[in-house]
């Protein structure tokens, strides 16, 4: 508990972290460019980042984009934060907000890509809309992400990966569809640039294939 306590103080007082009660947390839709990044670089988004790890890998990768780490979580946050400022990533933020919030903070096109990592798979049918490839959710990002953007989801469920295929399929207008139920033994690989969350980890060591599928919205 000490230990969290101190994380959120630490969080408080970080500039590349924007959570309730910072200025640029009420300011910052439309504005990242401008207002935090101080540049005009193509802006990549990750959802329920957790402690950062695609944010920071990708920020590595690529230090001609900008990186938005989201989650509500403040602690794991913090851990995403210190790595980015112990490597002086200057490209990288963290977004304390849930996702449903998400509009408030992005105008439309705003966003270049979008990544989905290993979100909770909410596998009870009465949490279906609190799925993070939900309907819902895809409207969501359809407004933020620039025409020709990418979204590019990763999980290690099975069931949530059918259920997300489902509805894009079947819901959704979209286009330039490519998945693959086993990533590390397929074309698409090197997508993903070799970056692994916690979770990736440990499922990867108990024999789970990782499932990955990239898209495009169809206007």
């Amino acid at each position: 508990m000490r230990q969290k306590k101190k994380r959120f103080e630490d969080n408080a007082q970080r500039v590349n972290v924007l959570e309730p009660g910072k200025d640029l947390y009420e300011t910052i839709k439309g504005n990242w460019g401008s207002a935090y990044f101080q540049n005009d670089n193509d802006v990549v988004v990750e959802l329920g980042c957790g402690r950062g790890e695609y944010t920071i890998g990708l920020a590595q990768v690529d230090p001609t984009r900008n990186y938005v780490g989201i989650d509500l979580k403040g602690d794991r946050i913090w851990v995403g934060s210190s790595n980015a400022l112990d490597l002086k990533l200057y490209n990288v933020a963290f977004l304390r907000t849930q996702m449903q919030f998400i509009q408030q903070f992005f105008s439309q096109g705003e966003v270049s890509e979008i990544w989905i990592t290993f979100p909770d798979p909410r596998p009870k049918d009465r949490d279906e809309k609190r799925r993070l490839t939900f309907p819902k959710y895809l409207e969501m990002y359809r407004h933020i992400l620039k025409s020709e953007g990418w979204v590019k989801f990763k999980t290690d469920n099975t069931d949530l990966f059918n259920y997300t295929l489902d509805v894009l399929e079947r819901k959704m207008k979209i286009k330039g569809l490519e998945y693959s139920r086993d990533l590390y033994q397929s074309e698409l690989n090197a997508e993903h640039f070799g970056i692994k969350t916690k979770y990736e980890h440990i499922f990867s060591e108990k024999g789970e294939k990782i499932k990955y599928l990239k898209f495009q919205f169809d206007d």
